[in-house]
């Protein structure tokens, strides 16, 4: 199997066009007909992760996030003067790693869907993004929770997601129905106020619109972005394996996380 063929089996599974119109997915760099050795999966295409490719003897880095949205003005090693993508780029180029990142158009399957409810033992009734259609493919997850308080909510998914959730709202209110949505928010609170559920597990969102979420009788939970999306690198594996590529071929990095807060 050459690039070219892991990367056309990737977008049948996850079609370029359920991506958002602004985004960067597919192949990114690499030769298309280099023979795949091994495949590394890792949510961001960083230059430590293409050096980690190499080191585990790997021509592939398999990413969620792209190695850039906008391309940098120049590809160079490491600067200060441009972003850490251009070295990305760079040293992939340089060490023969081909970048593929499956980003929202991964994040509109259903495998995404299912995936964040189902490590918490709920199970997604339909898309934040299309809450009437189950059918359609589309952002997030809506699910109904057994009844548990906020405060039992935030406290599994911590340990589950493996961070210091920051929750918004009583913890003692009790809970009916959960939204989960990888990653940023963003507007999508308003489809989860819409939408009538009591609570949104997501990975960041920014103060002034969590604070009208909240007054608003949404309680948040926030994960950080990184972990609310590690959970994707799993499906990046599967949908690897099942492209072609042998099971012990595949790699997964998996990082605890890239920030830190004070105990």
């Amino acid at each position: 199997m050459n690039v070219r063929d892991l990367c056309n089996a990737l977008l049948s599974r996850f079609p370029v066009q359920n991506a958002e119109p602004w985004d960067h997915v597919g192949l990114s760099v690499g030769n298309p007909a280099d023979e795949v050795k091994a495949v590394v999966c890792a949510l961001d295409a960083t230059e430590e992760n293409v050096l980690h490719t190499v080191e585990l003897g790997a021509n592939v880095l398999l990413t969620h996030h792209p190695v850039y949205i906008k391309a940098p003005d120049a590809f160079t090693p490491a600067t200060s003067e441009l972003p850490s993508s251009a070295a990305a780029v760079y040293t992939a180029a340089r060490m023969g790693v081909s970048i593929i990142s499956l980003h929202t158009n991964l994040d509109r399957s259903l495998e995404a869907r299912m995936k964040l409810p189902a490590l918490m033992g709920f199970s997604a009734e339909s898309s934040l993004e299309y809450a009437d259609d189950p059918e359609r493919l589309g952002l997030g997850s809506l699910c109904r929770c057994p009844d548990m308080t906020l405060e039992a909510l935030a406290k599994r998914a911590s340990d589950i997601f493996e961070t210091r959730a920051r929750v918004w709202g009583d913890v003692s209110r009790n809970l009916q129905s959960v939204a989960f949505l990888g990653g940023s928010l963003g507007d999508f609170g308003e489809l989860a106020v819409r939408a009538h559920v009591d609570a949104v597990v997501t990975g960041e969102c920014g103060y002034h619109v969590v604070q009208d979420l909240c007054a608003r009788g949404l309680c948040v939970v926030l994960l950080g972005h990184d972990r609310s999306e590690q959970p994707f690198c799993a499906i990046l594996s599967a949908a690897a394996c099942d492209a072609g590529v042998p099971q012990d071929r595949i790699h997964i990095i998996s990082h605890p996380s890239t920030w830190w807060t004070v105990a």
